[in-house]
């Protein structure tokens, strides 16, 4: 019997734990959560609802159901020293403790980091404080992005042409953006295309697991706000259409030195998901930053096709053994949609952020993984929160069906909700093509 104290109440957290429950370590789930996530609790043997800036209460429900070691799935329990407190009553953890995780909590650790050790990957960028010398650094960059440092729920970079027109624009968000967080970071705007590469670290070994491409963008054909992410896809060859293995090669390198450099700067080892968003340019692979935990929805597309047990993968990233293990993930290509309230990502005074309360029916699923996210579960049904609400996933032996698969299910869910059709088709593919050829033909890009 394994006894794994699990910490999330998302739709990664929903995947965690049916990666779990397909052990053959004979294991019970233990979930610390924050709301009530119908689909983990169904797969829990007890579950606590507890706040993440409280690890006591964690580690009190630890000792209570004999957790064998925990799982931490999102960031903000890590940035509150969730790990440190389980470490501390002799629990071990998958997950850095509060000071590594700085690798995302802290956007001006992780450049200063890169920079130290001269591991490639950084844009030219600088860390400011205050707003003195911010508009001098502006002249120097031919776009501009700025990044609060700081938990920003994956929403808060800004990025010139998007977010911001002009450099005057872009001052008066910096002193917006220092008047709530301690630093702001100014980088280069990269041009290319973006991946997700998340790895399994034990302190020493680092493992990839099969990239994906995340769409953060709200609406369909990469429009509107950023939001935490509508939906994501993998390909059966864990390669992307626009990126090839010496691209993945390339941000596993960086990721292996990031891993030793942490180490050698905290002398703690890193234990847990190391995930970094990269892109590739006309230059190479460079970061865009680092996530210290499993991505959403990016888990949901790669922890189905784990054949590794889940159980022996957590305790060699605890143990320091991975090296050891064979981690293999199956030949399959997956597409997530986000289902999501319609007013998700607009205005609270548009007409339709009413949708987020309301009431959703899921009729059949016709052969897709369902994995719930902000879903609040009451006598009478399932109601939607003012977040996104089911991460819906197919998987097929290649993207066009695993898309058919995907999107298939989503039409069998009722209610005032909505998701991004384009994910995983074929002409939003083709574009990221084109647009890589276009860069690598650009000698300006």
């Amino acid at each position: 019997m394994t006894n794994v104290l699990l910490i999330g109440n998302g739709a990664r957290e929903h995947a965690i734990a049916e990666a779990v429950m397909r052990s053959g370590r004979n294991p019970r789930i233990y979930s610390f959560m924050k709301t009530n996530n119908p689909g983990i609790g169904s797969l829990s043997e007890k579950v606590f609802i507890g706040r993440y800036d409280a690890p006591e209460a964690a580690v009190a429900f630890a000792r209570d159901c004999g957790a064998d070691f925990a799982i931490v799935g999102p960031e903000d329990p890590l940035s509150h020293g969730f790990v440190d407190a389980l470490l501390t009553a002799g629990i071990p953890a998958v997950g850095p403790t509060r000071n590594l995780a700085r690798l995302e909590t802290s956007k001006s650790f992780t450049r200063n980091l890169l920079d130290k050790y001269g591991i490639p990957g950084n844009p030219k960028f600088r860390n400011f404080t205050s707003v003195a010398g911010i508009e001098a650094f502006f002249a120097e960059l031919t776009g501009i992005v700025l990044k609060p440092d700081g938990l920003t729920g994956g929403k808060g970079v800004l990025v010139q042409g998007d977010h911001f027109q002009t450099r005057e624009e872009a001052l008066d968000h910096c002193s917006t953006i220092l008047k709530s967080h301690p630093g702001v970071t100014v980088e280069e705007k990269l041009e290319g295309e973006e991946f997700s590469l998340q790895c399994l670290c034990d302190g020493r070994t680092v493992v990839a697991t099969p990239p994906v491409q995340d769409h953060k963008r709200r609406f369909i054909d990469d429009r509107g706000p950023n939001t935490g992410g509508m939906g994501s896809y993998s390909c059966p060859d864990h390669l992307l259409p626009f990126l090839g293995a010496d691209a993945v090669a390339e941000g596993l390198e960086i990721t292996r030195k990031v891993a030793g450099a942490i180490c050698r700067e905290t002398g703690i080892p890193y234990k847990g998901v190391m995930y970094g968003g990269f892109m590739i340019t006309r230059s190479g692979v460079k970061l865009i930053e680092y996530n210290a935990r499993f991505g959403d929805p990016e888990a949901m597309n790669i922890l189905p096709l784990l054949r590794t047990d889940f159980i022996d993968v957590c305790r060699a990233i605890i143990d320091g053994s991975l090296e050891r293990l064979d981690i293999v993930f199956e030949k399959k290509a997956t597409v997530c949609k986000y289902v999501v309230p319609r007013g998700y990502g607009l205005s609270q005074n548009d007409p339709e952020a009413a949708s987020a309360s309301s009431r959703i029916e899921i009729g059949d699923a016709r052969g897709a993984r369902l994995y719930y996210s902000s879903i609040d579960q009451r006598p009478d049904g399932l109601y939607m929160t003012s977040s996104r609400a089911i991460g819906v996933v197919g998987i097929a032996d290649g993207l066009e069906e695993a898309e058919r698969i995907a999107e298939g299910a989503v039409s069998a869910i009722r209610g005032p909700v909505d998701h991004r059709p384009d994910i995983g088709t074929g002409p939003l593919i083709r574009k990221r093509i084109d647009h890589m050829r276009t860069i690598k033909k650009n000698p300006s890009s």
